[in-house]
C-alpha cells in the first residue's frame, strides 16, 4: 500500500472530518488545490508547492505548503514555531503558511486546519445558510459539568454553541478523561440562543439546546476505538467522519 504523504493526509482528514474534497482551480497550477467549506464556499486552506527560496529556505527545489486561516491574535506566537511562516500569497494578518515536509507535526497541522475551518465559518455578509443536517462531535469535561444530571431532569441540556449548527443536526457528546468515550447522541432542537455568561474563565454568548436521543455505554465508542475511524482527539466542536457516524448510528439501532 502506498504511504500517504502529508498533502494526502490533509486531503483525507478534510474529507473525513468536513466532507470537503480538494478543488484544482487553475490549469497553469495543476498542483495547487483549495479546500472550501460546503456551507458558505469560503476557503479554509490552499495547498501548493513553491520554491523553497520563496520562503527564505536554502535549496533550489520545491516544497509542499499549506496556507491556513489564523486568528490575528495567534499569528505572532505561531510564527515562532519551526516550519510556520508568514502567509505566502495570502493576507499575512489572517493567514499563515505551514510546511508539509514533516517539519511540523501532523497533529498540529490538523489542529490548525480545524481552527481554519471554524474561522472560515464565521458570520459574513456573503454567507450562505446551510439547510442540510450535519453530524457534530463536541467534548465535555466530567469534572466541570454533570451532563447526566441535566439529561435526567428533562432530557435536554443547554450547551455553548461554537459552530454553525442548525435545528435537526445530530450532536455526539464525547466525555473526556477519566471516561474518554462518546456517551450521548443528541439532536439540536433550538440554536443561536442568546446566552450571557462569563465567569472570567469561561464565556458563552450563544447556546444550543440539545435533546437526548440515545445513551451509549463506555465500551461502545471509547477513544481507542475512535482512532480506528480517524478521530484521535476531540478539542472542540468538529464534524464527524462518515465512517464513524455510520458506526454510531448502527450502535443505537439507527
Amino acid at each position: 500500500m502506498k504511504r500517504l504523504d502529508m498533502r494526502d493526509k490533509v486531503f483525507k482528514y478534510a474529507a473525513e472530518t468536513f466532507g470537503t474534497e480538494p478543488e484544482y482551480l487553475w490549469s497553469r497550477l495543476p498542483d495547487c488545490a483549495v479546500l472550501r467549506r460546503r456551507d458558505n464556499d469560503k476557503w479554509f486552506a490552499v495547498i501548493m508547492d513553491v520554491k523553497a527560496s520563496k520562503l527564505g529556505l536554502s535549496g533550489q527545489g520545491k516544497t509542499d505548503i499549506i496556507d491556513i486561516k489564523c486568528s490575528p491574535l495567534m499569528t505572532g506566537s505561531l510564527l515562532g514555531i519551526k516550519g510556520i511562516f508568514p502567509a505566502y500569497h495570502m493576507n499575512k494578518e489572517n493567514w499563515i503558511t505551514v510546511l508539509l515536509d514533516g517539519t511540523v507535526d501532523e497533529k498540529q497541522i490538523m489542529s490548525l486546519l480545524d481552527m481554519s475551518y471554524e474561522l472560515a465559518g464565521q458570520s459574513g455578509s456573503g454567507k450562505r445558510l446551510r439547510t442540510e443536517s450535519k453530524d457534530w462531535l463536541i467534548p465535555a469535561a466530567p469534572a466541570m459539568y454533570d451532563v447526566e444530571q441535566d439529561f435526567r431532569r428533562d432530557g435536554t441540556i443547554i450547551w455553548k454553541q461554537t459552530s454553525n449548527m442548525i435545528v435537526g443536526d445530530t450532536v455526539y457528546i464525547y466525555m473526556a478523561a477519566p471516561i474518554s468515550a462518546i456517551m450521548y447522541r443528541c439532536e439540536a432542537v433550538e440554536v443561536n440562543i442568546p446566552y450571557n455568561y462569563d465567569d472570567g474563565k469561561y464565556r458563552i454568548k450563544k447556546a444550543v439546546k440539545l435533546r437526548l436521543v440515545h445513551r451509549y455505554s463506555e465500551d461502545d465508542m471509547p477513544l481507542a476505538k475512535m482512532k480506528d475511524f480517524g478521530v484521535s482527539a476531540v478539542r472542540g466542536a468538529r464534524g464527524v467522519p462518515n465512517t464513524l457516524a455510520c458506526e454510531l448510528k448502527r450502535l443505537c439501532g439507527k
